[in-house]
């Protein structure tokens, strides 16, 4: 596949976004494609919305897993391409038309260039929420065609194209998504006492969540709390019966996962307690620390710095989530990131990832698959 038919399909890909567990566009537009490559060495089944594809090899002994995720984000795009999303309020700001293209890339090549072992590619669905990779992982597919190795990337805007980042270990956070709902008694706004007002309880609360990181957590480990909505209330001269945060949890430890719920569990118990209401805790989608294998990872790094004209950059861990972690726990492997030079970064309504770090990463994969998979 030339670089003219890569940028066309991530084009069209980009135009289509949808969101988890509701991909049947970008499924049917996959299996398309899919469908149209030679089929002597090839096994498709579905999977939900997503698609297991089994490329079979010359003299196989194990199986190499590739994974790339397929669903848009929620964000009204503000790009200016002329290949914007036809979706309203739908947008691929986190790369994944540019992930999607890379994994059809990569396919492409090993059926028309097979090597010796098995190849297993994994499109995805609902990265981005309520979680696919899980899931997917406990399919009857995927107990029939269990990687020995896996292996999967994500754009990086930071980081030019032409290099890679990546480390041993800790690369993802554990993250957790956070709802907590409050509801008391509305009033009128000129009987203050006669309501219990969850705008005030919500603010208080908000507040108290601070000093879950400052002093329930080591302070040589890290974790992050974000409120990132809060509605309550109907209009201004009524007191709020109902009130809900919306956030998220971050760690860099499972551990200090727990210990950050507990304590925010008994902070939301005071505040039952303080502003004589009800409450309720949602923590949504939560995806388990994406923990690159050691000795997988490094034979990766050497074989980009001594086999590649790619750049390796030994990165630090992040505090972003990936549901990735999830084979991760139970598949050998790793993920890197993959630098793509935008202005704006991820999840941003102007995120424009330079095409040109497609072929980078096409060739990276297929290198690397034709080294690990050919005896």
């Amino acid at each position: 596949m030339n670089t003219e038919q890569l940028i066309r399909i991530r084009r069209e890909l980009h135009q289509i976004p949808e969101l988890g567990f509701q991909e049947t566009k970008t499924q049917r537009y996959l299996l398309n494609y899919i469908h149209s490559l030679p089929s002597e060495r090839l096994e498709i089944k579905e999977w939900r919305t997503g698609i297991f594809v089994k490329v079979l090899g010359n003299n196989p002994t194990q199986t190499i897993g590739y994974r790339t995720d397929i669903d848009g984000l929620p964000i009204t795009e503000e790009t200016g391409y002329d290949f914007q999303s036809v979706h309203d309020g739908m947008m691929h700001a986190c790369g994944h038309d540019v992930h999607m293209t890379i994994a059809l890339g990569v396919l492409t090549h090993v059926v028309e260039n097979p090597i010796d072992d098995h190849v297993l590619f994994l499109f995805q669905p609902a990265e981005e929420g309520p979680g696919g990779a899980q899931p997917m992982l406990e399919s009857d597919v995927m107990k029939e065609w269990m990687p020995d190795f896996i292996m999967a990337l994500h754009v990086a805007p930071e980081y030019p194209v032409g290099a890679i980042a990546t480390k041993e270990g800790l690369l993802f956070a554990n993250t957790s998504e956070l709802y907590i709902d409050l509801k008391g008694k509305g009033g009128h706004a000129a009987y203050p006492h006669q309501a219990n007002d969850m705008v005030v309880a919500a603010c208080s609360l908000v507040s108290q969540l601070q000093s879950v990181v400052a002093r329930n957590v080591d302070p040589l480990d890290s974790a992050v709390i974000t409120i990132g909505k809060i509605t309550g209330g109907t209009v201004q001269n009524i007191i709020a019966e109902k009130a809900r945060l919306e956030g998220t949890i971050r760690t860099l430890s499972p551990e200090s996962m727990k210990r950050v719920k507990e304590r925010i569990e008994a902070l939301v118990k005071g505040v039952e307690v303080g502003y004589h209401c009800q409450t309720e805790i949602d923590y949504g989608a939560m995806y388990h620390q994406v923990y690159n294998h050691e000795m997988e990872t490094r034979a990766f790094m050497n074989f980009v710095e001594d086999e590649t004209d790619v750049e390796l950059i030994e990165c630090k861990e992040a505090m972003t989530g990936e549901d990735f972690g999830y084979l991760l726990k139970d598949i050998p492997g790793f993920m890197f990131w993959l630098g793509v030079q935008s202005e704006y970064g991820l999840h941003h309504s102007k995120l424009k990832p330079n095409e040109k770090a497609i072929d980078v990463a096409v060739s990276l994969v297929t290198q690397y698959m034709r080294k690990k998979g050919t005896r």
